[in-house]
């Protein structure tokens, strides 16, 4: 059993950090913020096999608060573990800022300094990484994240103010972080390392709002983002963690006529649409075929019966399908085809089309399975 402490363990990367480390058997995690007293830091710091040195100040009342909250307690940890003739493995949490003249950046350099004195006076392995700008689920909003701001404020439809579209911020994820931080625990190497590096992503303001605008509306458009795109998926998952509730839930536009109900589902560029049918007992749809554009039909409830044959002529093909059968027939261009419920109620298909629907280029052509 590894015994973990995390300093700053409720904060954004620290309470991330915990609940990972918390589906760990094989870890038991002690957790230091301010609400803890010095004989607690003392305690589970001399117990700790890893201490992820997470706490610090960025925001304070008072400019001196950076020294006291950034090198003061990094001090007073390394001055625990000499005290304590103890040598675990640290991993400190920097930032980029630690490079610029500032006082919060310089108090990230003189924190490092303490940490990396400790180490090579003691042969401790530390490893400190110069986080960017972090983002993720559970990151607190119109603070000094603007992702975190973003995402808050176009999900609960309020404004964001941009004063150069084009400033490029440079960003981190929060489970990427956490990835790397973990790793820590079942490293063997004992060499530590100064500037350690963590995976970012670089965009402009612009396009960042953009994208979670983009996200905000797919309610209405439906359209799905390119979730082939890492920083995507990454992104999205964000903003969805600060959509309120009582908004996650919402009705699809609903098509109704003779044959029973129709939506579209959800769509993109890259791999088309998917929507769903409700249709009435005895009723037949399509009797149409493609060019291009492929199909797969997957009746989801009740009994249905798909009929195809090729356009050039040849025998009807018919497949009998049920929901209970979990089975999907692949629709190929050049073939008419025609779906029918031929059971006693309601029949329920999903269907994928491998191109979003153009009104101005339907490729889709009347032509009756039994002609």
């Amino acid at each position: 059993m590894k015994r973990i402490l995390i300093t700053g363990g409720r904060g954004f990367l620290g309470s991330n950090l915990a609940v990972h480390l918390a589906e760990r058997k094989d870890c038991e995690i002690s957790i230091f913020d301010q609400e803890d007293s010095p004989e607690d830091l003392r305690k589970w710091a001399l117990e700790a096999d890893v201490i992820f040195h997470l706490a610090g100040i960025n925001r304070p009342q008072d400019p001196i608060d950076f020294e006291k909250g950034n090198v003061g307690l990094s001090e007073q940890l390394c001055r625990i573990l000499r005290e304590g003739g103890c040598t675990p493995r640290i991993v400190f949490s920097s930032s980029i800022q630690a490079e610029l003249d500032n006082p919060y950046g310089t108090s990230k350099a003189k924190a490092e300094k303490t940490l990396l004195q400790f180490a090579s006076d003691t042969g401790a392995c530390v490893n400190i990484y110069r986080l960017k700008n972090l983002f993720g689920k559970w990151c607190r909003p119109n603070y000094n994240s603007v992702t975190a701001t973003f995402c808050y404020n176009i999900a609960n439809d309020l404004p964001i103010a941009i004063s150069d579209e084009t400033h490029v911020v440079e960003l981190s994820y929060v489970d990427d972080v956490v990835a790397v931080f973990l790793a820590e625990i079942d490293s063997g190497s004992t060499i530590g390392d100064e500037l350690a590096e963590i995976l970012s992503y670089k965009i402009q303001l612009g396009d960042l709002a953009g994208r979670i605008q983009a996200f905000h509306e797919m309610r209405s458009t439906l359209t799905l983002p390119d979730f082939a795109d890492r920083f995507n998926r990454a992104l999205y998952a964000t903003y969805l963690s600060y959509v309120p509730q009582i908004a996650l839930q919402h009705t699809l536009e609903i098509r109704y006529d003779t044959r029973g109900s129709l939506a579209e589902f959800i769509k993109q560029k890259s791999f088309g649409q998917i929507f769903i049918s409700r249709t009435n007992p005895g009723v037949t749809r399509g009797n149409h075929y493609h060019h291009t554009k492929a199909e797969k039909f997957f009746v989801v409830e009740g009994d249905g019966l798909i009929r195809m044959r090729a356009v050039e002529g040849g025998p009807v093909e018919e497949y009998h399908v049920n929901g209970n059968s979990y089975q999907v027939i692949d629709i190929p261009p050049g073939f008419t085809h025609s779906i029918t419920n031929v059971g006693a109620r309601e029949m329920v298909t999903l269907f994928w089309s491998s191109e979003i629907f153009d009104p101005n280029r339907p490729d889709t052509y009347y032509l009756a399975v039994d002609s």
